[in-house]
């Protein structure tokens, strides 16, 4: 199994490259992770300027 995603603009945005099925599960758990990450922090920045 291989994926490949490349941006049009590849200065813009990164380009990811999986090249196995134990690969892609590692990136989209790396990408969960960031997500998570990025929502507390948001929830975060919302309850300090709500108060």
């Amino acid at each position: 199994m291989s994926f490949h995603f490349t941006d049009p603009k590849p200065d813009n945005e990164p380009s990811f490259s999986f090249t196995g099925p134990a690969e892609v599960e590692e990136k989209l758990q790396t990408i969960t992770d960031l997500a998570h990450e990025i929502l507390r922090l948001v929830a975060e920045v919302r309850r300090q300027t709500s108060t």
